[in-house]
């Protein structure tokens, strides 16, 4: 086998069977930060060793055997962990198997890796409210979260963020003390505080999604590989806990949202907006993938939570045939109901967007203004972004150019930069402009 076959095998195994590895270990040691140590070590360890001897037959099994083993060297090099360590020792049955079936000895061919899927389960469930905790910072929780959860490196996850390395690794290392010293424990909370803390592996998980598919700086507009890993964590939450509507509901948006990625970048990567994406070229199979996942969050009692109207807003859009075909009215009555139950600046800028197109730009503009006033969207570009386009169609223009340079100066993506220039470009040139013929 060459190397560079060992290392691709390696990777592939890894981003399946990260989070289940993590999360057993994490079970069997009792600390998170240690667990998510080993794991590492393994990784490394299998780096070395795939290459130059081969694939082992149950590669993840293999993985998790080093990184028990490395567990236990941690205890034995640490006096005081003597007690936990007699406890892990004695879980080890005769030929060298562990409590729960898993092999301590590499796995030879033919020989089973147990892993009991309940158990993996609430391994898995429970590896995401800890990388999620509330205790942790929102950049920290998302960091450690793409680690832990999704198996990316520090160098990884730097790259699709655009910052240094050593940021990442920072903000992980800095988590895992954080965890530690509040005195987070590995398990699913409580049912008592499982909605709660739900809401905040939601977030994380929509977070990552979002930078995804509006990438907020460098000269792609869509990052799909961590659209991707947001796509896959929620697919993963609708199956950890299938009775949770928002789960559901979460799930619904990111598939109505990724229909539209093929049409929303042209042949040179510039962005194509709404009204000019042709929609034969959406993915409708993510459509269907996403409609049902909406009407599975709509067999809940309780009804639809944010991330379900977000949905249901994202449908509206999947089953028009064009803008003019969109049903605007239900669109600006879904987000009335979105303001009311999760308000926040940007869904009230949204709900302006699809004012200024059922009842005028006018109409928009005061929602725009008041959002202005109130400044929560002073550093964000699409605040005059939309003020721009409602001074442009209202035809006051010298205010509009203000705006868009405004917009430019904020947008840290080269790709809505560019999409910016233009507009501000035909603003100036425009015949309709007092002053364009002088």
């Amino acid at each position: 086998m060459t190397d560079l076959t060992g290392r691709a095998a390696v990777a592939a195994v890894w981003h399946i069977e990260s989070a289940r590895i993590v999360g057993a270990l994490a079970r069997y040691t009792g600390d998170f930060a240690l667990a998510e140590d080993v794991a590492q070590e393994a990784l490394a360890e299998a780096l070395v060793t795939w290459p130059r001897e081969g694939v082992p037959r149950q590669p993840a099994g293999w993985l998790l055997t080093v990184g028990r083993r490395r567990a236990i060297d941690h205890f034995r090099r640490h006096a005081v962990q003597d007690r936990k360590y007699a406890v892990l020792a004695q879980e080890l049955g005769e030929g060298g198997v562990a409590a729960g079936g898993v092999p301590i000895d590499p796995p030879r061919d033919g020989e089973a890796v147990l892993w009991d899927p309940d158990q993996i389960d609430d391994d898995l469930l429970a590896l995401m409210f800890v990388s999620c905790h509330p205790v942790l910072s929102r950049e920290a929780r998302v960091a450690l979260t793409l680690r832990v959860v999704g198996g990316l490196t520090s160098d990884e996850i730097a790259k699709a963020f655009l910052v240094p390395t050593a940021t990442v690794q920072a903000r992980i290392t800095r988590a895992k003390k954080t965890l530690a010293a509040a005195g987070v424990p590995f398990e699913v909370p409580p049912p008592e505080q499982r909605a709660e803390r739900l809401g905040s592996v939601l977030t994380v998980v929509y977070l990552i999604f979002t930078e995804g598919s509006s990438a907020s700086a460098g000269d792609a507009l869509i990052r799909q590989d961590l659209a991707s890993e947001g796509l896959r964590f929620a697919r993963m939450l609708t199956r950890l806990v299938p009775d949770e509507p928002e789960a559901h509901g979460l799930l619904a948006l990111m598939e109505l949202t990724a229909a539209r990625f093929p049409a929303r970048v042209g042949a040179d990567g510039e962005p194509v907006l709404l009204a000019d994406q042709d929609r034969r070229r959406w993915d409708h199979a993510a459509i269907r993938r996403g409609r049902a996942a909406l009407a599975r969050a709509q067999q809940s009692s309780r009804g639809l939570g944010a991330y379900g109207l977000q949905a249901m807003i994202a449908e509206c859009h999947a089953v028009a045939s064009s803008i003019k075909e969109t049903d605007w009215e239900k669109i600006v009555s879904l987000y009335d109901a979105l303001a009311h139950l999760a308000p926040s600046p940007v869904v009230e800028l949204n709900r302006a967007v699809a004012v200024s197109i059922a009842g005028g730009p006018a109409a928009a503009l005061e929602f725009v203004d008041a959002l202005v006033v109130d400044g929560a969207l002073a550093n964000s570009y699409l605040l005059p972004s939309v003020r721009g386009e409602l001074l442009i169609q209202l035809e006051r223009f010298d205010e509009a150019r203000v705006e868009l340079e405004n917009a430019i100066k904020l947008c840290g993506n080269e790709r809505e930069q560019a999409v910016l220039k233009g507009k501000l470009a035909d603003l100036e040139a425009s015949p309709a402009r007092p002053d364009a013929a002088l």
